[in-house]
């Protein structure tokens, strides 16, 4: 919980700042540097959010199914092996991102129609052949938010399965108190990405990407503290 909420405020860190700046400015730039850094950044907290709450995902489902060998399988060296392996993976991921964008040349004025730099917006506006970047997104998409993902929608069948095997009332309001939370999160955090990829396949709706990215940059990692 202290990783994912340092997760939070930090991805909200990289992007509000700069929003909000420049909904008070009329100069609306940001430096090529500053550009490059707040992506790798964003990609790290990004993928580090997923990957905690896959982790969390799997904790639940020893607490409930396994309750008793609890203690055995959740010890703390397989906790801290789970939470530096998800920060390993989430910074060499947006290592590889940011050095594979690195060697792409831009032209001049170059207009980011986002609020923050957006990888795949900055790969449109390069002059370069992006191939081997979207390659790499593709990857590393399927990698780092497929396989999460499945393994939240694994754990919670299987703590499903579970509660339906033995039902009783005390028995689902105790999974309740110990899923909900954890459930409300990822239910925003992926039904806002989820949000997002349709609004963006959408050629007319430009604006309704850009909220649903304020939803999963701004309101989402604002909301996870008061859900916990």
């Amino acid at each position: 919980l202290s990783h994912l909420a340092f997760t939070d405020v930090s991805f909200s860190s990289v992007t509000v700042p700069k929003m909000l700046r420049d909904m008070h400015s009329k100069d609306k730039f940001i430096p090529y540097a500053g550009c490059i850094l707040q992506l790798y950044f964003f990609i790290v907290f990004g993928c580090l959010d997923s990957l905690l709450l896959a982790v969390m995902a799997y904790d639940r489902y020893v607490a409930i199914c396994h309750p008793l060998r609890y203690m055995t399988i959740m010890r703390e060296e397989l906790c801290v092996l789970l939470v530096a392996g998800s920060w390993l993976v989430s910074c060499g991921s947006a290592l590889l991102h940011t050095l594979l964008l690195a060697q792409l040349s831009f032209c001049t004025d170059n207009i980011i129609p986002h609020f923050f730099c957006s990888l795949p917006l900055l790969l449109k506006l390069s002059c370069s052949n992006t191939s081997v970047n979207e390659l790499v997104i593709f990857v590393v998409v399927a990698v780092l938010a497929i396989i999460p993902l499945s393994c939240i929608l694994v754990s919670y069948g299987r703590i499903g399965a579970s509660i339906l095997s033995f039902p009783s009332t005390t028995g689902l309001r105790k999974a309740l108190s110990t899923c909900g939370s954890h459930l409300s999160v990822v239910s925003l955090f992926y039904g806002t990405i989820i949000a997002l990829y349709f609004s963006s396949s959408l050629n007319d709706s430009k604006d309704r990407a850009m909220i649903a990215s304020l939803m999963y940059t701004a309101v989402t990692p604002m909301l996870n503290p008061i859900i916990y």
